[in-house]
């Protein structure tokens, strides 16, 4: 088997020991007659991949080398057939060799070369996001460490494609919602650009978080905010409700406590001409903001003069942080205790905003599981017949992503602030509520 020279132990790569010098039998045969010849001595020709059978001939431009199997000592070890064959058209039997260097061969035989021979699996293969195709992402196990750089710089050298090898150091970082990664070789400017939902979205790919595999989800969300409605996105990321749903006339306030997503967030916000008063955007706590979200909408239609409804607040809240945005709800309760007395005041009740809130489940029934932790941290039940469980997607064996979609009540938001939140005895002994689940049946097909 033809392999580069090995370097077990290697961390640096260094290209220049790669070379390798192939000895090969090879016939010299008239150029108008070779590919007769080479058709004829099938057997004995060689064949191997991305080795060319005929070459050159350095002594004459009239005649080209054929070049023979490489298991072959001498002319006498060839088939009778060949034989005759060189015998009839007088052909020379001559000495060929082939100098190989490092760009001839893969990334999994330098990878071979340099990696001992009792790792079992060398860790070529990578992924490359569709919304930066230049990128090469790897999960390299720990045991690799050693040589990360060395796979790196290889696997960016046979890919002309690639400009920058990236490896995931960690699961999403539930705080700032990012993948952490370092550069193994090429570029490190890692910002990307992507369009979805008629928008155009830039960002740093390895400071912010952008799952394109969403872009369902996103439409799904956006498609439901009517253009006089108005949302607030709580983990609003780099946008990617905000900014088509502003785009499409709804008023958008949007918030995000990574400071570089708030940052690429304001610029997708100018990239696609959004006006000012169609996306506000904050920098803060989810919790911190959703109070001063409502209490600026609050201070912005009291100072509007052609608002004679007397209620008016969010339509909508997107809490877009599946891994704890539920712990998030409590935040709800007594939200709009000040308000009160205009809620009661008003014929019919006005109506209360609907939370759009993302989360993962283990469970074998998710609606009841999701139920039980959405109503454990808000301390009461939600409004059973305006909610909607909607399956997003599955992430990993046994974990999915939902929405759950529910309207707040009176209880939750006018409750006074300081109760605890915790649902009381005789509510856990209560059954749960379970949310509309129709999207359970009719789970896409992974």
């Amino acid at each position: 088997m033809l392999a580069p020279p090995s370097h077990h132990g290697m961390t640096v790569l260094n290209r220049d020991v790669f070379s390798k010098s192939l000895q090969l039998l090879a016939l010299r045969v008239p150029a108008r007659k070779v590919k007769v010849v080479q058709k004829t001595l099938a057997s004995d020709i060689l064949d191997w991949k991305r080795l060319r059978t005929i070459v050159p001939d350095p002594e004459s431009s009239e005649t080209r080398l054929l070049l023979l199997r490489p298991d072959l000592k001498d002319a006498s070890e060839l088939t009778p057939e060949s034989k005759q064959v060189i015998k009839e058209e007088d052909l020379p039997v001559v000495n060929h060799t082939i100098e190989l260097d490092y760009s001839f061969w893969t990334t999994e035989q330098i990878l071979h070369a340099v990696i001992p021979d009792d790792f079992k699996e060398i860790p070529s293969a990578y992924t490359q996001p569709s919304y930066v195709v230049r990128v090469a992402h790897m999960n390299l196990r720990e045991i690799f460490y050693p040589w990360k750089q060395l796979i790196g710089q290889v696997i960016l050298d046979k890919n002309k494609s690639i400009t920058s090898v990236v490896n995931k150091l960690n699961n999403i970082d539930t705080t700032f919602r990012f993948f952490k990664m370092e550069v193994l070789a090429g570029d490190t400017n890692m910002v990307a650009e992507v369009k979805e939902s008629g928008c155009r979205f830039k960002f740093d790919f390895s400071k912010v978080y952008w799952n394109s595999r969403l872009h369902t989800e996103h439409e799904r969300l956006v498609k439901s905010f009517g253009k006089d409605e108005i949302v607030c996105d709580v983990m609003a990321g780099v946008g990617p409700f905000a900014v088509p749903a502003a785009k499409n006339g709804v008023t958008v306030y949007a918030n995000d406590l990574n400071p570089e997503s708030f940052h690429w967030l304001k610029e997708n916000k100018l990239h696609n001409k959004i006006p000012m008063a169609k996306l506000k955007t904050y920098n803060m706590d989810g919790r911190d903001f959703i109070k001063q979200a409502v209490k600026d909408l609050s201070t912005a239609i009291e100072g509007d003069s052609t608002n004679n409804a007397g209620w008016k607040t969010f339509d909508h809240f997107v809490m877009n942080l599946p891994d704890s945005a539920i712990e998030f709800l409590d935040a709800f309760r007594g939200l709009y205790q000040d308000k009160k007395a205009l809620y009661d005041s008003l014929d019919p009740a006005p109506k209360l905003p609907t939370v759009h809130c993302h989360c993962f489940t283990r469970s074998d029934d998710p609606a009841q599981d999701i139920a039980k932790r959405v109503e454990d941290v808000i301390g009461l039940p939600y409004d059973l017949p305006s909610s909607h469980l909607h399956w997003v997607r599955n992430v990993a064996p046994k974990k999915d992503m939902y929405c759950i979609s529910f309207s707040l009540t009176p209880d939750m938001v006018f409750v006074p602030k300081s109760s605890t939140g915790k649902r009381t005895q005789d509510q856990i002994d209560e059954p749960l509520s379970s949310p509309s689940n129709e999207a359970l049946n009719k789970k896409p097909a992974i």
